[in-house]
């Protein structure tokens, strides 16, 4: 019987693709003399296309070689090795990235350095990066579990003194370099987010009872327009092809959807930042005066600046400008300048790789590698694995509680409806190298045990048919996306259904304060590259998990979990229970409270 493996056994070494330092030599074809000298500078023509097609391939070749830091399928993680400078921002608001390397190294390298760091030296490094562990923990040195511990010392007998930064020479050297880059950049994400579950308030899950608001106040910045309210108002607008403006109604929740009950609503994916907003403005702790917060909210709603350049042909500067702009703002401020914004949040409702632009592509914003964004904890739907202040919080579902009766009513009827179906699976096919479309053809083979949704002919379009099949289903699963992480997890969790990960990046890696570590306990992780390569049957692995684990695993989800998962309505009120907002507030007031701001 196969079962889910532990947090121990996931996979330690996400692919890193190969690089290369030095161009291919082109071999050009050697002539014999001439016979005669008539001929000797009479050349085929076909030859010289010969010779200029071959150098085009190689520098092609070349340049196809990607540095990848957790996973191939995702561009994102990926640096190019063709990668020039970094894009020069304005000088009082750049980001911390070294403007070289020492030693004639190629500049793109200054992350891998970064983020494949040596624990041991990981305090020692780059002053942003240090400062950001700082505002982690009040001690300077990264808490090394005993796993983080063990993986050291065995890489360290595998390679002892080598230098991870040095370029391998022979194949099989390099291989193995990569294998040990990608080890240590795991053990640098499972350390941070060690880190991060050690600030998470008592229950952080999903109970607790209500503290006092003594030194414990909430401000809310009440921000130039430009920044939140006009955006809104661009709802009609800000896609070429679709007009968000009825995800704005029921205060940002979106239309109700009756089918499912009176809480529930078709929530748009990306609409965290108005939701939270609402949410924040009502909260019992909030204060007008700014001596009194203890945790300075600012509604900037970046997403939806990221959203409305997406699909424009304007310039990067275009798409910096209003975050430029908003720290400009806030250093006006002096409850900003204070702590340099350590006390601060931010939440926004896009991944993180969308506010991260490190080279001149056109896609996405350089907000979160200005300077001033560092000491400040950022709230996002899927978080940069190696940055130590993203946390990643749960993407809006389509339930909205308004108090702990609407939770209790929806776990009793989780808990009474019956599964049709042992596998739900709503997606479409994505690019080849995408897992999906072997998991489309999966499915397919094994109806009607396995239900396949198909997203691309519009079939997921209405919030009450996705929910019924999680809710028919005992596993519902979950490939990654455009991006690892994806919304279904959560869909299916609140609707009391296994989510099958391929990816430890989809969710493992991404919420400490909302998922448990122990994640066998709430989902079954089968390796993506099994399924790639035809090795695994996914439905018959599913098929052979006893029924009596499946119901322990859903109780867990159903009772344990899914409260901490849903945002509650704007004027929500919870007593027994803790949404995904309450665990976000309290815990970083909990850092706040019981350490120091500006350390």
């Amino acid at each position: 019987m196969e079962i889910p493996v532990d947090s121990k056994s996931l996979p330690t070494s996400p692919k890193l693709l190969r690089r290369v330092s030095k161009q291919q030599p082109v071999t050009l074809p050697r002539f014999s003399p001439p016979e005669n000298s008539k001929r000797c500078l009479q050349v085929p023509a076909f030859i010289i296309c010969l010779i200029c097609l071959n150098i085009w391939c190689a520098f092609l070749f070349i340049h196809s070689f990607h540095f990848c830091i957790s996973s191939p399928k995702v561009d994102l993680y990926c640096i190019s090795i063709s990668t020039g400078k970094h894009p020069k921002l304005p000088a009082d608001i750049g980001p911390a990235v070294p403007g070289g390397a020492a030693g004639g190294e190629p500049e793109h390298e200054w992350l891998e350095k970064e983020k494949l760091m040596d624990l041991e030296q990981a305090p020692k490094g780059p002053e942003s990066a240090q400062e950001n562990m700082k505002n982690l923990s009040e001690s300077p040195e990264v808490d090394r579990t005993q796993e983080s511990v063990e993986l050291a010392n065995r890489i360290e007998a595998q390679a002892p003194g080598m230098d991870r930064n040095q370029e391998p020479v022979e194949m099989g050297v390099r291989e193995e370099s990569n294998r040990l880059e990608g080890q240590w950049g795991i053990v640098a994400v499972q350390s941070y987010m060690s880190q991060l579950r050690t600030l998470a308030a008592k229950g952080a899950h999903v109970t607790g009872e209500r503290g006092s608001c003594d030194g414990r106040g909430v401000y809310v910045y009440d921000l130039p327009s430009k920044f939140n309210r006009d955006l809104a108002a661009m709802c009609g607008d800000l896609l070429p092809w679709a007009d968000l403006c009825k995800y704005f109604a029921n205060e940002a929740l979106g239309e109700k959807a009756e089918a499912l009950g009176p809480r529930w609503y078709g929530s748009h994916q990306y609409f965290l930042e108005p939701i939270f907003h609402n949410r924040i403005q009502n909260h019992p702790c909030r204060v007008h005066d700014r001596d009194a917060a203890r945790l300075f909210y600012v509604p900037f709603y970046g997403g939806l600046d990221v959203v409305r350049w997406h699909f424009r042909n304007v310039s990067t500067e275009v798409k910096d400008a209003l975050g430029i702009e908003l720290i400009r703002w806030l250093e006006e401020q002096p409850s900003w300048r204070r702590n340099s914004g350590s006390d601060h949040i931010f939440v926004l409702g896009k991944i993180s790789w969308d506010f991260r632009r490190y080279d001149d592509r056109h896609w996405g914003s350089n907000f979160l590698l200005l300077d001033q964004m560092q000491k400040s904890f950022k709230f996002l739907i899927e978080r940069q694995p190696w940055e130590p202040n993203d946390v990643g919080v749960p993407h809006p579902t389509h339930f909205h509680p308004h108090d702990d009766a609407d939770i209790t009513a929806w776990q009793l009827r989780l808990s009474a409806f019956p599964r049709r179906n042992l596998v739900g699976f709503a997606g479409a096919a994505r690019k080849e190298e995408s897992i999906r479309s072997a998991l489309i053809e999966q499915c397919i083979a094994a109806t009607p045990e396995c239900r396949f949704l198909n997203c691309n002919d519009g079939g997921c379009m209405k919030t009450e048919v996705v929910v019924g099949l999680f809710m028919e289903s005992e596993f519902c699963l979950q490939p990654p996306g455009d991006s690892p992480t994806r919304k279904s997890v959560f869909d299916s969790l609140v609707a009391g259904c296994i989510p099958v990960i391929f990816n430890p990046f989809t969710a493992y890696y991404q919420y400490p304060w909302h998922l448990p570590e122990d994640h066998q306990r709430w989902s079954v992780f089968i390796e993506e590259e099994e399924v790639r390569q035809g090795k695994v049957d996914v439905v018959e692995r599913l098929r052979r998990v006893p029924a009596e684990e499946r119901e322990e695993m859903r109780r867990y989800i159903v009772h344990q979990i899914m409260p901490g998962l849903v945002y509650g309505d704007a004027t929500a009120r919870f007593e027994r229970f803790r949404d995904a907002f309450d665990i976000v507030v309290d815990n970083v007031m909990e850092k706040l409270v019981g350490g120091s701001a500006g350390e």
